[in-house]
């Protein structure tokens, strides 16, 4: 475990320093404020709360062990080896403090500075807020030679603090059951949490973390020993790397810990994951223009004083330097200022400056000691600004060709008539037979319909040049509006609603994964701010007598058929949208009052990169693999 200076030794750790900010009373009548929402990503957000407690006590060096187990029951126990929360009576609340930290929204040894140095949990909610979103809960500390026990209901205590029993050894143990009358749904899923575990094994060296699962049996237990280094070779792995060693570097400035691994491969991706006390801030922030700020300004610096750019006019621009580029940047901040739509972006503006000042002298120190691989790096760089010089060419060749003719809106889209983007929607579409049905089907005041000719190009394998060559996707870019790479701007988006519609067979998801891989990479800020979906046509339409029924899985129709019952059931498979007459289409997939919708989230952005890499990468190995270990999952899987 990696060493930190600590202020509170376990011995002062006590109910002092338990400090509680305001009232529990708005969480169960305002969820959502305070887990994002009631669906999956907030019910696994619980989870996250008490392993944040969990990792603080390990970044203060008080905990190397953490345990998720997912019981039969739905419920779900988070144990560790810490310090174990204080249980004597609280100066104030005269109430134990583990009762204080339990049922006070904000309760808890963070916020002086004292018992945690930097805390992940900080920008977060805390356990009472798991607590109060439980239909039951129930909390073991060891500590003190005894073990004390606690229950709850719904945020309310149904017991006492009580001595269950003796322990040698020091840790608290949480088990709790989401509330069904809260949440949409209470089945965790074991590869999200095992996602975000091994993750957080990454980013703190040595620290054992283990998931099992007594629902299925799987289990798995996540230490590594080169936390970024491990991290960076694990993100890489199924690409062709420029160079085996892996960049590795470590800095504390300004009470801020710095520490980046990063590894060039042969792809034209970049994918760049940051995180601040353990939060993956996928938005980015501060440190990350920071950081890339010196990327092109460190790898420039050694190309020209090696003579390895010719022209004084010829320079690497930043996105030359992190084509191909992996890299984790990992900080602790004493005091993080979370911002944006999803609290996922740094607004320290000190942050910049302190790794900025880190990257260029660390990696400049790199780059001279290892010639062999900065040589293969800036010649990877200065191909990438030979490709992105041709495709600035030809983008002005395509902007002076559409100042020519009567529209610069491609052919095919069919658009709307309304000019407010937050009220408008377009669907992409396969197939002019599908585009012609959804045209006519379609509300022409704010929904817009832009056929594909085929499939799209798979970006995962192209250059920006080849990208901007490729007219589907060209007609894709020009109808959005917003640009593309550097010059994407969000704010020129004319759809605030982007809906992916293919059919429902092999080469529809095939479309559908090279659409997503596109947004993914070239315009993740449109995920990001909610503005792309799936639409979901049905599967079958059943029929008897008069009553018509449209159904979307088999398991669906399955109940469906036995609603209906008896002879006389008529049911029609739909092979393609095209197949649909236009008002079934608008009946069943755009009609905003009976269609379903699927919105793309990044919550787990390292999985979604993992994802896109294996399903549409060069290897053919990882994606054989892939649909070897998950054959069983799906009815069609397209590669």
């Amino acid at each position: 475990m990696m060493e930190h200076d600590n202020s509170v030794s376990s011995s002062d750790y006590d109910a002092r320093h338990i400090e509680v900010l305001e009232g529990l009373t708005p969480v169960r009548k305002r969820p959502a404020m305070y887990i994002g929402d009631t669906s999956t990503r907030g019910l696994h957000h619980l989870v996250y709360e008490v392993v944040d407690n969990s990792i603080d006590e390990a970044l203060s060096g008080f905990c190397s062990k953490i345990s998720v187990t997912i019981h039969n029951d739905g419920s779900v126990t988070v144990e560790d080896d810490g310090r174990g929360v204080p249980v004597d009576i609280h100066a104030k609340y005269k109430k134990p403090a583990v009762e204080v930290v339990m049922t006070m929204l904000h309760a808890g040894g963070k916020f002086d500075h004292k018992s945690y140095k930097v805390s992940g949990g900080l920008h977060g909610v805390g356990v009472s807020v798991v607590n109060a979103l439980s239909e039951r809960l129930e909390i073991n500390v060891r500590r003190n030679g005894n073990i004390y026990s606690q229950k709850y209901e719904r945020g309310v205590p149904v017991t006492g603090l009580e001595v269950v029993g003796e322990s040698d050894s020091t840790g608290t143990t949480v088990t709790f059951k989401p509330d069904r009358d809260v949440f949409s749904t209470v089945d965790f899923s074991y590869d999200t949490l095992s996602s975000r575990l091994r993750e957080l094994a990454f980013l703190n060296k040595d620290l054992l973390l283990t998931i099992k699962d007594e629902r299925s049996g799987a289990g798995h237990t996540f230490q590594y020993g080169n936390g970024l280094i491990s991290f960076v070779e694990h993100l890489n792995r199924n690409r062709d790397v420029l160079h085996d060693r892996i960049i590795h570097f470590e800095k504390t400035r300004d009470d801020v810990y710095v520490e980046i691994a990063m590894q060039y491969n042969s792809n034209y991706i970049e994918s760049i994951f940051t995180f601040v006390n353990n939060v993956n801030t996928y938005e980015g922030g501060t440190h990350l223009i920071g950081y890339r700020a010196a990327i092109t300004r460190t790898v420039n610096d050694y190309a020209r004083k090696n003579n390895l750019i010719k022209s004084d006019v010829e320079a690497i621009t930043g996105s030359d330097a992190r084509e191909g580029l992996t890299a984790v940047i990992s900080l602790h901040v004493p005091e993080p200022q979370f911002e944006g739509q999803t609290k996922m972006r740094l607004g320290n503006s000190e942050v910049r400056g302190i790794v900025e000042s880190v990257v260029n002298e660390e990696l400049g120190t790199f780059l001279e000691e290892n010639p062999s691989i900065a040589v293969k790096i800036v010649e990877s760089c200065l191909k990438a600004a030979r490709s992105r010089e041709a495709a600035k060419r030809a983008r002005e060749l395509t902007r002076r060709k559409n100042a020519l003719e009567s529209s610069t809106l491609p052919g095919k889209l069919a658009d709307c008539s309304s000019r407010d983007p937050s009220m408008c929607e377009i669907y992409i579409v396969e197939g002019d037979s599908a585009g012609g049905s959804a045209k006519q089907g379609r509300d022409r005041k704010f929904q817009a319909i832009l056929p594909l000719r085929g499939k799209i190009l798979n970006v995962e394998k192209a250059n920006i040049n080849k990208i901007l060559q490729n007219n589907e996707i060209r007609n894709l870019i020009t109808a959005l509006g917003t640009g593309i790479a550097d010059d994407f701007d969000i704010s020129r988006a004319r759809y605030h609603r982007v809906i992916i519609m293919t059919d429902a067979d092999v080469d529809g998801a095939h479309i559908r994964s090279l659409l997503l891989t596109f947004f993914y990479r070239y315009m993740q800020e449109l995920i990001n701010a909610g503005y792309v979906y799936v639409a979901q046509p049905p599967l079958y339409r059943v029929k008897k007598g008069r009553k018509e029924v449209y159904v979307y899985d088999d398991a669906e129709l399955a109940r469906v058929k036995d609603e209906l019952g008896g002879d006389g059931i008529e049911i029609q498979r739909y092979k393609g949208l095209g197949e649909m007459n236009p008002d079934q289409l608008w009946d069943t997939t755009m009609d905003p009052s009976t269609r379903v919708l699927k919105k793309v989230t990044l919550e787990d952005v390292v999985a979604a990169d993992e994802m896109f890499t294996i399903l549409m990468g060069d290897r053919v190995e990882p994606r054989r693999a892939f649909i070897q270990e998950h054959a069983d999952e799906v009815e069609n899987l397209d590669v």
